[in-house]
């Protein structure tokens, strides 16, 4: 294992110290591991409150700050954080106008943002709770029952972070934070496996010529693995199955996100996106924005997802309203 930190027990400290003595716009809770925004919280506003295991870097931390999220809760590395942190997290955003949580559907993370939810509420603070499973790879695996949140949940961030900036009440933060997760699909891939710090190994194993379609960001078991394709093809066969499970018609809008899962050059998402661009144009759908670049990585990982979310009016204003995070500054 070639890792530049310190020690196996520290990196998810040392990240985000690191992380808070970058960005003077976050600080983090005294003996925990939540990044809040600076001004938190924020007298009026719905807090958002998100987070899971660390490894997914920028996920979660990234996206605190104006626009998007509160609060962000840095389990240790693929691991649930614990409802105690959770809790502190909720407490550290409550402004008074509720506060949302945004929960990956991972077994894990949902009991234990649930139990916090339960102990936030029995202190007299309103709490509700989405769950986001865009991935579409697989309905059950070993950490989920259902489908898996992976990259799809950083657009519910933004626009449900956009309309609480704007002083919607928390019922209405939850319905647009639904609506996304109705509308966003999203599917990987990998070349590689990655080395868990504690584990020193790999997670799993690929040959030289294999590659793992609808692989999960903790590496959970995809669809098949199947001989190395060219990126064209790769990405023909992530998209043809999103778009099996979120029809699209002629003249409909979209946002792409092409996301890299740690160790894939841009060059190579740029290649993929190429592909995934002129396909949509096959069918005439209109790419309103795209995104390419690590939104929700898996440590070292090489390979990548693709994620579109079905834009209406509403979504479209949200998801190009302003928002300042130390990864999302668009």
């Amino acid at each position: 294992m070639k890792k530049l930190i310190n020690s196996p027990e520290q990196v998810v400290r040392d990240m985000l110290d690191g992380m808070v003595a970058a960005h003077p716009h976050l600080k983090k809770l005294p003996g925990t591991q939540v990044i809040v925004r600076s001004d938190a919280p924020v007298s009026g506003k719905v807090g958002l409150v998100s987070g899971g295991g660390s490894g997914h870097e920028p996920a979660h931390a990234g996206y605190v700050g104006k626009g998007m999220l509160d609060a962000a809760v840095a389990g240790e590395v693929f691991t649930s954080p614990t409802p105690d942190q959770v809790l502190e997290a909720i407490k550290a955003v409550n402004g008074g106008n509720g506060v949302l949580l945004i929960i990956k559907n991972y077994t894990g993370d949902v009991m234990n943002f649930e139990m916090a939810s339960e102990m936030a509420e029995a202190e007299g603070i309103r709490v509700a709770k989405v769950v986001v499973n865009d991935d579409v790879a697989v309905e059950n695996s070993t950490h989920t029952t259902g489908r898996r949140g992976i990259a799809g949940t950083v657009f519910v961030h933004k626009i449900a972070g956009a309309l609480a900036s704007r002083g919607a009440s928390l019922e209405e933060v939850e319905a647009v934070a639904n609506k996304v997760i109705r509308q966003v699909r999203s599917m990987g891939m990998a070349l590689t496996p990655c080395i868990v710090p504690a584990a020193g190994t790999p997670g799993f194993q690929l040959g030289e010529d294999e590659i793992e379609i609808g692989l999960g960001i903790h590496g959970e078991p995809g669809v098949y693995r199947t001989k190395l394709m060219t990126a064209e093809e790769t990405a023909r066969t992530l998209l043809e199955r999103i778009l099996e499970d979120l029809p699209l018609s002629s003249g409909e809008k979209v946002a792409v996100m092409i996301n890299g899962l740690g160790a894939t050059p841009l060059m190579e998402l740029y290649i993929v996106n190429k592909t995934v661009s002129q396909l949509l144009k096959e069918r005439g759908i209109a790419v309103h924005r795209t995104f390419v670049g690590p939104y929700m990585t898996s440590l070292e990982m090489a390979g990548c997802s693709i994620t579109l979310l079905k834009l209406d009016e509403e979504l479209t204003d949200l998801l190009d309203a302003p928002a300042r995070t130390a990864a999302w500054n668009q």
